[in-house]
């Protein structure tokens, strides 16, 4: 395979992680993507709402997912979407539960390793008449694209042929602490504030849910993931959920071609995030670590960031080499 990453060479004025993470969701609007949805149905009797660009029958398609209180609207969703369509792609955003705009089922919601959800989106993909497949991610979404190409490893269905994750916490315990510092608590005060929305509102459903009381008083993911996040999702604690949510462990065992990038001054990776180890051992795996970029931002002059052009040349150099 022939992939040739382009150099990412950013301003002065943006050479620093922080700007290059909040500047895009200040300012940025990716016009030119007009979604089709289409829900699909959970054998639990939940649901998940697809955004597709395109008509899957016969062609390649890439299932994208979003971080941590995201949707498929975010503008480094549609960003990637657009770039992947003009490249021939047909593109499935899929929302994890309860992102669409409406409130999912169950108390149950998503979580960084709950790839069933995923699995379920690559076999209605598929079922679709989908050709070829690739999966994305970012952040959280990336965390869990790449667990599921783990865990499929050898077994993974042919029409699987390549992954990509853009900023992605492989290590959650570890990233869970780097957002911790004091320097981060923009960030955990941004997500915390939407998660505790969620629950509130899971909490006027649900008797099971948490008390609200207890949720606003929230400060960390610690407490978020062992209040809520674990034993409503069968995990022992928030660090067990860690452990057992974690990419990293999975990326050895990844059998189709995939492409990992996440910048050196992401201000919510720990060192552990840059798996330059299981990239060596893994002729599958390649791990891109620029100095620059941020989390998520990749911003470069013009329409197209630097993230979006890269994953759409690995994903063609895939493509073109099957």
């Amino acid at each position: 395979m022939s992939f040739d990453p382009p150099p990412y060479r950013p301003p002065l004025w943006l050479r620093n992680g922080h700007v290059q993470s909040i500047l895009p969701t200040l300012t940025r609007r990716v016009e030119g993507v007009a979604y089709r949805r289409q829900r699909l149905e959970l054998p639990d009797g939940d649901f998940l709402d697809l955004d597709w660009l395109g008509d899957p029958a016969g062609a390649d398609v890439a299932v994208v997912a979003h971080g941590l209180e995201g949707s498929a609207d975010r503008s480094y969703v549609r960003g990637l979407a657009r770039e992947l369509a003009a490249r021939g792609w047909t593109v499935c955003a899929w929302n994890l539960r309860g992102c669409s705009g409406e409130p999912n089922r169950l108390l149950q919601t998503y979580h960084s390793g709950m790839t069933e959800d995923l699995d379920a989106v690559v076999a209605h993909v598929v079922a679709e008449g989908a050709v070829a497949v690739a999966v994305a991610g970012f952040s959280l979404g990336g965390n869990l694209t790449l667990k599921w190409l783990g865990e499929q490893g050898e077994a993974v269905d042919p029409r699987v042929i390549a992954g990509v994750g853009v900023s992605v916490p492989v290590d959650l315990a570890a990233s869970s602490e780097t957002l911790r510092a004091w320097s981060r608590r923009v960030y955990m005060r941004y997500f915390l504030r939407k998660l505790v929305r969620k629950l509130e509102e899971k909490a006027g459903r649900f008797d099971a849910a948490p008390d609200p009381g207890e949720v606003r008083r929230m400060t960390s993911f610690a407490e978020f993931d062992g209040l809520f996040t674990a034993p409503v999702h069968g995990f022992a604690s928030a660090e067990d959920y860690w452990a057992r949510a974690s990419s990293l462990p999975f990326l050895e065992s990844i059998r189709v071609p995939t492409l990992l990038v996440n910048a050196l001054d992401d201000p919510f990776l720990a060192p552990s995030c840059f798996p330059t180890e299981a990239a060596e051992a893994n002729p599958f795996l390649t791990l891109l670590t620029p100095a620059h970029g941020g989390h998520v931002g990749f911003v470069r002059r013009g329409g197209t960031y630097w993230s979006e052009e890269t994953g759409g040349r690995f994903l063609d150099a895939v493509r073109t080499d099957r």
